[in-house]
């Protein structure tokens, strides 16, 4: 059963290794990798919290706030990039055990598109995300960015 606290194994400083796909919806387009760092931040005493990733690379920062729903006990990620300055629509999940796995509906490159992400290989010093789009309602998925964390040095867990 998901939880307030889900996420607490999140707070503080990372490390991270992204890999994303130059095309976001073509399975075989090729895989650009950079590295980035990240820090999170609890609030509402862990039922909420907001992660900040610097992306140089990109030149650019995103924003991720994330909030549990105590009633659906299901939590809401939301997404924000510094070269927008908008909130991208909400995806909506939970954790079974040590996997949370999120859906929503978003357009990218003016197609509709189910979002997944995913969330796994959580332990105290290591943390994996990945973004996967679906055109077929589900059917199939593409993934299309994944990011693999370390607990920066100097940081508990680490």
């Amino acid at each position: 059963m998901s939880s307030p606290h889900d996420f607490d194994f999140f707070h503080g400083d990372w490390d991270v290794v992204n890999r994303s796909r130059a095309d976001f919806l073509d399975p075989d387009s090729d895989w650009v990798e950079f590295p980035a760092t990240s820090r999170c931040w609890p609030l509402f005493d862990g039922a909420a919290n907001i992660d900040e990733i610097d992306m140089p690379h990109l030149g650019s920062k995103g924003l991720t706030l994330r909030l549990f729903d105590r009633e659906t006990e299901q939590w809401s990620l939301t997404w924000s990039s510094s070269r927008t300055g908008k909130l991208f629509p909400p995806v909506f999940g939970r954790f079974e055990g040590e996997r949370g796995e999120f859906h929503g509906e978003d357009t990218h490159d003016g197609k509709d598109v189910r979002v997944r992400f995913v969330w796994s290989g959580i332990s105290a010093t290591t943390a994996r995300w990945e973004q996967a789009f679906s055109v077929d309602g589900g059917d199939t998925w593409v993934a299309n960015w994944v990011m693999e964390f370390t607990r920066a040095s100097g940081t508990p867990g680490a």
